[in-house]
């Protein structure tokens, strides 16, 4: 009765929903092992998603641990923004004179800083669903938003006469180096004009999943594993040729880990098909800000 009070019944309702349809996914993964080459994607984008509602499920139960008049909150809205709609807020977002201090803009990561929660008081437990976020409100919260820049600055909290809004932190500058790496496919671009050019792809022959136990499982494990392990040299060695100043690296989530290189930005994306083709989708994926009305 206290859980359906505090609105805590409809979120453990949708754990188990979450937690169910995850394990549905990993008997689907147990199904697909034993499928042959043209199951490898299949069990790529079932592996993502298993590690999307994973992430999704812990939000959730931490939701249920908040206090009571937070799990109440909800923000007045959210978009996707890119383009000219990305383009059109942040501009309207610099045109607020807000007077002499009276502009707060805050890069937050974890926990809400004591300006941002004196300034949205009951409303401040959203920032902290949204974070990391970029948050812009005015000293007469006419203005209260949040926005998940791709390459987000350091945390800071700062007042000013406007808001903060660097146009580096939501848009690929010139010589900035997106590369896509997966198990089997790799693709390298620079941006120039807001374009990525100077694209090179690697593609290699990966074994698919075997469909046999035992010694011959063992392997063929082995020699697949060799295969990525070569497949991501490959794909470092372009890296290396190019050294780039400033690299984003985008991709498949079990072999991002394996390419040590430094990096403005890693995230893990849903990226199939064509090398170039697909850095393409991943980089647009990437560059896309979520607008959250607080």
């Amino acid at each position: 009765m206290l859980d359906s009070l505090l609105g805590r019944a409809e979120l453990k309702a949708r754990i188990e929903e979450l937690e169910e349809e995850k394990r549905h996914l990993e008997r689907r993964l147990d199904a697909e092992s034993e499928r042959r080459a043209d199951a490898v994607t299949a069990r790529q984008d079932a592996e993502e998603r298993v590690n999307r509602l994973e992430d999704r499920i812990a939000d959730l139960e931490g939701q249920v641990d908040t206090e009571p008049e937070a799990a109440d909150l909800a923000p007045r809205g959210t978009e996707s923004l890119r383009g000219d709609r990305l383009d059109a807020v942040l501009d309207r977002l610099r045109s607020v004179e807000a007077g002499a201090e009276g502009a707060l803009t805050a890069l937050v990561t974890d926990g809400v800083p004591d300006a941002l929660s004196a300034l949205l008081g009951d409303r401040a437990p959203l920032v902290a669903r949204a974070a990391p976020c970029l948050v812009c409100v005015d000293d007469a919260r006419l203005v209260s938003v949040a926005l998940d820049p791709p390459l987000a600055p350091d945390p800071f909290v700062e007042w000013g006469a406007t808001f903060r809004l660097d146009d580096d932190w939501f848009h690929p500058t010139d010589g900035l180096t997106v590369a896509l790496v997966r198990s089997d496919r790799f693709a390298v671009g620079t941006y120039d004009g807001g374009a990525l050019t100077e694209v090179e792809t690697v593609e290699t022959d990966v074994k698919s999943a075997h469909s046999k136990g035992g010694f011959s499982q063992s392997r063929f494990e082995r020699r697949r594993d060799e295969q990525v392990a070569t497949h991501i040299d490959d794909c470092s060695a372009v890296l290396d040729r190019r050294d780039p100043d400033r690299l984003v690296l985008l991709g498949e989530r079990t072999v991002l880990d394996d390419v040590d290189r430094d990096a403005v930005a890693v995230e893990p994306v849903d990226a199939s098909g064509d090398p170039a083709a697909a850095l393409e989708d991943a980089a647009h994926t990437f560059f896309t800000t979520r607008l959250t009305l607080l």
